[in-house]
């Protein structure tokens, strides 16, 4: 697959090409050895043809690959583990339909984004976020995240709320609250155990590219609700894991979550994260969800001194934006149209 021909796009080297020229400087990441990419060139699998344009931006002493549809009001969609921006692919059509600038960005060190060697706290990812809302030329922006992403949306609106105009979480707590749930319920430990495993070195990057990253395609079907995901989807997540560098990239955000809680950075970050979010805040997850217990996202709110609304979704699981995509849509755009979002 080819990145359609339009002005608006820049050119897009292959981010597993040790040539390219927005590789980043320093030393080699640590990991597994690549394994390549079935079925086509990293390019092909994370910079697929469709409706929106790919483009590459610089914010934070890194390059970030986003695509974008739509002219508008910016809402910014962060992506979520085991995933890249390509998650998002039902919601920018319809976000564009909407009168929405609708742009869906690769992390750092996932997709089409730099794999830096280092940077992977929640507060440097978040300066990723923001830069990339300058780096486009906007005033401020409406963040959509989920999972880490949704993570990472809870930071930036604590670190920089001027840049965030509203809120919208999936399948993810405010962070103090995962914290505390990770820590002091024990079922919440249970269904977080992938975290846990994530802290021994090496082993979790090789388990993650085995056979062609197979247990990415097992993790996207156990943590799905009863509508399970096309093989097709679950096939374009694998090879994009198998990227050189990638696995390892993805796990360090949860490597910094778990090992920083008794340092000086974790406890100083959990206590900047004690300001409140000020923007309407929408906070959605599936009634399913075997990794993050509705019990422990439902909380969220005691964070939130601005309009909060929950919106529990019967019968999805981890992911609600592609599991049933028409019903998570249709809730986002109505609330980010609603004028007045209530409490």
């Amino acid at each position: 697959m080819t990145v359609p021909e339009t002005p608006a796009a820049t050119a897009s080297p292959d981010p597993a090409s040790p040539d390219s020229p927005a590789a980043p400087a320093g030393p080699a990441l640590p990991g597994p050895a690549p394994t390549g990419v079935p079925g086509g060139s990293a390019a092909s699998v994370v910079r697929p043809e469709g409706p929106w344009v790919h483009r590459d931006v610089a914010a934070n002493g890194a390059r970030f690959h986003i695509a974008e549809m739509g002219d508008g009001p910016l809402v910014l969609l962060l992506h979520g583990f085991p995933q890249f921006w390509w998650t998002w692919r039902h919601q920018l059509p319809v976000l564009a339909e909407a009168g929405f600038r609708a742009v869906a960005m690769d992390l750092r060190g996932v997709g089409g984004s730099d794999r830096t060697p280092r940077g992977y706290d929640p507060a440097n990812l978040a300066l990723d976020i923001t830069g990339v809302i300058r780096s486009l030329g906007e005033p401020d922006a409406a963040l959509v995240g989920h999972d880490l992403g949704g993570y990472l949306a809870w930071t930036a609106a604590v670190m920089r709320p001027k840049l965030v105009r509203r809120l919208a979480v999936s399948s993810m707590p405010h962070p103090r609250r995962w914290r505390s749930a990770m820590l002091a319920d024990p079922r919440q430990s249970s269904a977080g155990s992938h975290i846990w495993g994530f802290q021994r070195p090496w082993i979790p990057e090789r388990r993650l590219v085995a056979d062609d990253a197979a247990l990415v395609g097992r993790l996207m079907r156990e943590w799905s609700g009863p509508r399970q995901p096309e093989d097709e989807a679950v096939d374009t997540y694998r090879r994009a894991m198998t990227i050189p560098s990638t696995a390892h990239c993805s796990i360090e955000p949860y490597r910094w979550m778990v090992r920083s809680m008794a340092r000086p950075d974790g406890i100083q970050f959990n206590r900047r994260m004690k300001r409140p979010v000020r923007v309407p805040t929408l906070h959605l997850h599936g009634s399913l969800d075997p990794v993050m217990r509705t019990r422990s996202a439902a909380g969220s709110g005691e964070y939130v001194e601005a309009p909060y609304r929950w919106r529990l979704f019967d019968g999805l699981g981890h992911f609600p934006h592609e599991e049933d995509p028409v019903a998570f849509s249709t809730e986002l755009v109505n609330w980010l149209k609603d004028p007045e979002p209530d409490r």
